[in-house]
């Protein structure tokens, strides 16, 4: 039970940067990076909970054109060439 808590907790985080970044917030490209990341290390810690794996894998592509369409936005420029 507290490990799906913790799952839905870090599934909120990303979501709610993800609102916080689509509202242009300061600092929310940093935000969704960095909870993006622990939905990485939490999906890694289960490898046997596929569902876990399966939404961070859907949404990991979203979250960071998100990122660099703000980076873009913003003109800084990305710390890699595409």
């Amino acid at each position: 039970m507290h490990a799906r808590r913790r799952t839905t907790q870090i599934k909120d985080e990303v979501y709610r940067e993800m609102f916080r970044l689509e509202e242009n917030r300061p600092g929310a490209e940093m935000g969704l990076a960095l909870a993006l990341l622990r939905a990485w290390i939490a999906a890694d810690r289960k490898p046997q909970d596929g569902e876990d794996r399966l939404w961070i894998r859907k949404v990991s592509p979203i979250c960071l054109e998100m990122i660099e369409a703000a980076w873009k936005a913003n003109g800084t420029a990305l710390p890699y060439a595409r």
